[in-house]
Order: C-alpha cells, then structure tokens, then sequence
C-alpha cells in the first residue's frame, strides 16, 4: 500500500464556490488562477468541500447534495461555454454580485438562465460523439436526471412526499416519466457533461502545476438525494412512509452540548441478506470510484463512522439520546482496496475518538487529522500539539467548521490559558493579533506532520465574518468568498518562503530516515 503523503509538503484549503469571479460564485475557469497562485506559493495540494448539487432547503450545504456522483452545475463556466461556442460574449455581462459572498438566489436564476441558453445551441447542433460517450460511461447519471425532472413535475417536493409510485420507485410509473420528460432530462445531462468535461480539464492543468486536489466525501448522503430515492434497500427506511428510522449524528461533544443531529438516513451495514450488502458494497464502490475520477486524495468525512457510528431515533429532536452501532469495519475497506487498488484516503478521525478507531485507522495506513485549535485547552499529552504528532498525519490550523485562526483568538469563549498555551507554543508571550495567522501557521509548518492544510482566510489572517460554516445552524454558511486583490504576489511570496524554510516545497530532499512508499 503507498502512502498517501510521501513527503512533507502543504496546501491551501478553499472550496470552488469561494474562488474570486465575476459571476457571483467561484467556478471552474477562476479555479485555474488559484492553481496558478498555489504553484506560485510553492503548495502541492488544493483541498476542496463536496463537488455535489447544492440547493436552497438545507442551506446550500455541500453536504446535503442531491447527489454523491453528480458535479454542481454552479461551478460551470460561464467563459468556458463562450469559449466552445455554447455562449456568446455578450452573455457574460453578469449582474452586480458581490465579491465577498454568494448570493446563492441571485446566482442560481443566472446561472440556470445561461445554461438554458447553452443547452439551446448544443442541442440546436449536432450532438458531439463526447457528450453520448460521457452519458453511456456514467451508470448513475439515468437515476440522477430522472430524480431532477421528477423532483420538477412535483415542484421541488423531496422524494418521500411524491406519490406512492415514484416515491416507491415503481418501474412502469418510471419508465412512463423517463419517456414523457425525456428532453428535460437530456438538459440535466448536458449540465453534467459540462461539469466534467471542464474538471477534468481543469485536473490536467492541476497536474501540470504539480498540484494534487484533495476532495471531500461526507460518510453520509442526505435524505432527499437520488443516492437514497434509488437505492432504498441499502438504506434504514421505514417500509411504508420510506422516512428514516433512525438518523445520523453525533454526541455532545467541542461543537455542541446536545450534539449534532444531522438527520441522514442510516445504512444496513448489519444487513444479514447477501444481496443488499452486495447492493450496498456496490454502491460503495462505485461512489468511490466516481470520486476518485474527479480528485487525487479524499478526506473521507466521519471516518470514525466506518468503526461505529451515533444512531439516533429519527423522532429525537436532538442528538442525546443516540447510541452507539458498530459499522462495517476493516473488511469494507479491505473489499474497497480489492476492488480500486490504491486509495489514498484521508481519516477525518476527530470527536469521539477511541482506540478501536484508531486501529482501524493505523491498520489501513490512512493519515489523521490534527486541528491546532484544538490543541491548548488541555494538558500537554493534548495529541493536537504539535510535539505529539507522528509523520502520517494532516494538521490544520482549523477546518471548514472551525472559526478561522483569529476569530478563534478574539473570541471570549475560548479560555486565556488556552490562548497562553498557544503563544507560549509559539515562544511569543508578546504575541500581536495581527501576527496570530501566521504564528499558528509557523506551529503547523514547523511540526513533523506530512502534510499541513491552512484555510484561505487563515494565510490571510481573516477574522470570523469570514467563516464558512458554523454547525449546528442552518443560515448564513457556505456563502464566504475571496476578494481577487487578496491574490497577491506579496502572499504567494511570503508563503512560498515559509514553505521552503520547513522543507514543504514540491521535490524537496526528504529528511533522513523518512519511509519511501512501500
């Protein structure tokens, strides 16, 4: 098995929908400048959030998609399309949206508006060989386009509130929609045939930049997304209703005292008929397969969920009264490696942590996680601190659900002794609030960890308006954006000295007696 980081490098972590643009939300074609800006600051990796559909009912979450294999078509560029012929010029006139966050509203009516138009003159021509050869080498896209256009015929209702044949999945109440809708679901195929045929695109360029794109896949799919509405075997749904169960969450815990009760429909890991865990295997592995085509690492989000995960009662309001259920284990990712090969993964390992996770976790070789904000509130056996790292580890200075590294120093909640802990860690008890970014980056850089992520808004030392995500809320998250002048040559200098300085540069000399890939 190879490892997943060979050498000590660093990377910048920031979704494409934070990516500066003119269009009102990060896309593919402004992602090339940000490779651009990393190879310049001498990163090797470009971490990123869930590429799925988003929509307005969960708060535009890339964690609540409406698909795990799909790619959101708000990423798709406007400037792209114009340069293949499907826009013209003249179309790119977009509206005054801000530059610091997505107006998630405004940007979907224009971007599906652009779209539609684009769609008009590609079905207008003669479809290109690409597009039939993208649609027959995508075994989940039927499934997707047709929960789209039925999710349309019953006004965006979710899936369990459609009637009893297409809620039930009916095979000739399909067969009929998928004939009556067939040229609507032909526009949810050209959406995704652009989605892909720019990333991949974009991939190559990444490559060619010696940058690898870390991607991000939730253990969990939301309830209302074709992954359940299609593959309702696999899935702990009551019989009748087809709700939930019981639902996924967490305990109490650093994020929350009542928990997280993130309301996922549960799979039938202990599924004791072969063909729903063939089903359910199946469908792991082509999710996995599907991510892979599109990213270079995956961070699987709530690893610790494979060992043994938070079940809740789906008529809970909160997270309390779950319990613990053992899942699948070392034999799930036994039968993955079997089935892919390589898989170099990432363990989100945070929370409630145990020593039977972290052998799952060190048998399969897989890196954790360190978050430097967790790291000074405690004693100092605290495994966030920099001196109790190993190599085959992640850290991070906070991630898309902590505050960003000021905002967390200024806040009144975190404890004087953990902001003392922090600045003596640093050897700087005159620390500045201005330089605290960058000290905490020094931590990061300095440590023994391969590899170490920042937030953008960390390397700029943004303060917590800027924050993408705080849990257990539902409005006002995933909309912050980066400003182009914060881009700047200054930055990219300063980072790509620090980078070199803690031997993180791509192809730097290996320090002595680090293990080569086995």
């Amino acid at each position: 098995m190879k490892q997943v980081i060979s050498a000590r490098a660093s990377g910048i972590l920031l979704h494409v929908s934070s990516l500066p643009g003119p269009h009102g939300i990060g896309d593919i074609r402004h992602a090339y400048d940000f490779l651009d800006f990393l190879a310049r600051s001498g990163q090797s990796y470009w971490q990123i959030l869930p590429l799925g559909p988003t929509g307005p009912l969960f708060g535009n979450s890339p964690y609540m998609s409406f698909s795990a294999f799909a790619g959101n078509p708000l990423f798709v560029s406007p400037e792209l399309m114009a340069a293949e012929g499907l826009l013209d010029r003249a179309d790119l006139a977009s509206p005054d949206f801000s530059d610091y966050f997505v107006e998630f509203d405004r940007v979907i009516a224009w971007k599906e508006q652009l779209l539609a138009k684009g769609w008009q003159r590609f079905r207008g021509a003669r479809l290109s060989a690409d597009f039939a050869e993208f649609c027959a080498a995508a075994p989940w896209l039927m499934d997707y386009c047709l929960f789209m256009v039925l999710r349309e015929k019953f006004a965006g209702a979710p899936w369990y509130d459609w009637p009893a044949p297409y809620r039930q999945a009916d095979r000739q109440a399909l067969l009929l929609a998928s004939s009556e809708l067939a040229e609507r679901m032909d526009y949810f195929r050209f959406e995704q045939y652009l989605f892909h045929t720019q990333w991949q695109r974009l991939r190559e360029h990444a490559r060619q930049k010696g940058v690898r794109i870390i991607g991000d896949l939730p253990i969990y799919v939301g309830m209302d997304s074709v992954d359940v509405w299609a593959n309702q075997r696999i899935f702990e749904l009551h019989p009748t209703t087809r709700l939930p169960i019981n639902i996924a969450g967490v305990p109490p815990d650093y994020f929350s005292s009542t928990g997280q009760r993130w309301g996922n429909p549960l799979y039938r890991w202990g599924a004791r008929k072969g063909d729903v865990k063939k089903q359910l295997y199946d469908w792991w592995h082509a999710r996995l397969a599907a991510t892979f085509s599109l990213v270079d690492v995956v961070r699987i989000d709530h690893f610790r969920g494979f060992e043994a995960f938070w079940s809740i009662p789906a008529e809970e309001e909160t997270a309390i009264q779950g319990a613990w259920r053992k899942g699948p284990g070392l034999a799930f990712f036994q039968e993955m490696h079997q089935r892919l090969e390589n898989l170099p993964i990432i363990a989100e390992d945070l929370g409630v942590i145990t020593p039977a996770v972290e052998a799952l976790r060190d048998e399969l070789g897989y890196p954790g996680m360190k978050i430097l904000q967790f790291a000074f509130a405690d004693d100092e056996h605290n495994p966030y601190l920099p001196f109790n790292y190993d190599q085959n580890c992640v850290v991070f200075t906070g991630t898309h659900d902590n505050d960003t590294t000021v905002g967390w120093y200024l806040d009144p909640e975190v404890p004087e002794t953990a902001k003392h802990n922090m600045r003596r860690a640093c050897n700087r008890d005159d620390l500045a609030v201005e330089d605290v970014h960058r000290q905490m980056i020094f931590l990061a850089m300095s440590s023994v960890a391969a590899l170490c992520i920042f937030p953008m808004q960390d390397v700029l030392g943004f303060g917590n308006d800027c924050r993408m995500n705080r849990p257990g809320t539902s409005g006002g998250n995933w909309a912050w954006r980066c400003a182009p002048q914060y881009f700047s040559p200054e930055v990219a200098t300063w980072l790509r000295e620090e980078t070199r300085f803690f031997n993180r540069l791509p192809g730097a000399k290996k320090p002595a007696g680090e293990v080569e890939d086995q």
